[in-house]
């Protein structure tokens, strides 16, 4: 039972890696914008969190106002790369798939410069905020010690997500955007005002997986190498839970167990793995996904279908 609970709370920190990216994706999935660059927006939001951390190192600030400013600047990073995204594929309706692909090979390219830059000059001692972000549970010695401020953060920036998106007027108005920019330009809904918004927001939100990562769940200086490929997972993660933020805790949870099957299955089940079979159970995310969306595509009931604009762009003048 010990071995299963530890399996447990290593998955639901990890989870919230994917919770962060996935919750500002659909966000902005939901303007009708498809955003592939969400992997390069996460590393520049370890990377933007992590530099002001460093810049905080010699401050005599509370704990938790280091890691307030800290978060607020990743959220910065986030919404800066959001805007840049925005400003190519709403205002110039650049192709949305090329200029995701574009904002992650810019984001991934620059956070290692920056992060290597910090470790050059002695920067990495950004890290002396571990403790700080991993409260209140810094000092646990079982994997208790990941579930930290940011995992709560995660939990409720979904499930406000997720109120927002279902129970408000801002909220439909952002749901009509995506489903119909025409009708709802029509009526006197700002299309272009909700898609920037939506997006810089969502930005933001994704942006915070990457400080997680690396001051919370993972707390080494090498983290930011990883943030990439979680980025994806989290992207996929969207369909996984149909374009739902509240389902998306849970599928973020599930998410993180099936990532870290390959080295905890075996000694849960009591058998032994050939090490080259771990990097495969890491792709049981990807193959569920892909169940999900073959599942999900077969019945074809609207409302597990993506925004029916996802990926358009927007030409008022052909209204």
């Amino acid at each position: 039972m010990n071995v299963f609970l530890d399996y447990l709370l290593t998955a639901i920190p990890l989870g919230m890696t994917f919770l962060y990216g996935c919750t500002g994706e659909i966000l902005i999935e939901k303007a009708g914008h498809l955003n592939l660059g969400i992997p390069g927006i996460m590393c520049i939001g370890g990377a933007t969190g992590c530099l002001a951390l460093s810049l905080l190192n010699t401050s005599s600030l509370p704990a938790f106002l280091i890691v307030i400013i800290s978060i607020l600047a990743s959220f910065a990073g986030g919404i800066i790369m959001g805007g840049i995204y925005s400003f190519l594929t709403v205002s110039l309706k650049a192709n949305q798939n090329v200029t995701g692909l574009a904002m992650t090979t810019f984001g991934v390219g620059t956070t290692k410069f920056i992060m290597s830059g910090m470790a050059g000059n002695g920067g990495m001692s950004y890290l002396y905020a571990r403790d700080y972000f991993r409260y209140p549970f810094a000092h646990s010695i079982t994997s208790l010690k990941f579930c930290g401020v940011m995992v709560y953060l995660a939990i409720v920036i979904a499930l406000l997500a997720s109120f927002v998106l279902s129970k408000t007027k801002v909220g439909l108005h952002l749901r009509a955007v995506g489903e119909n920019p025409a009708t709802a330009d029509a009526v006197g809904i700002n299309v272009t005002k909700y898609k920037y918004v939506a997006t810089c927001i969502g930005c933001g939100i994704s942006a915070l997986g990457g400080l997680f990562y690396i001051m919370d769940y993972s707390g080494s200086y090498e983290a930011y190498k990883s943030i990439e490929a979680l980025g994806w997972l989290s992207v996929a993660l969207v369909i996984f839970t149909l374009w739902r933020p509240h389902i998306s805790i849970l599928g973020s949870i599930v998410f993180g167990a099936l990532y870290l099957a390959g080295s905890h299955l075996p000694t849960l089940l009591g058998i032994q793995f050939d090490m080259s079979m771990t990097p495969l159970l890491q792709l049981l995310p990807y193959i569920v996904t892909i169940i999900v969306l073959i599942v999900t595509s077969v019945r074809n009931k609207r409302e597990n279908q993506p925004p029916a604009s996802l990926g358009l762009p927007y030409f008022r003048e052909e209204r």
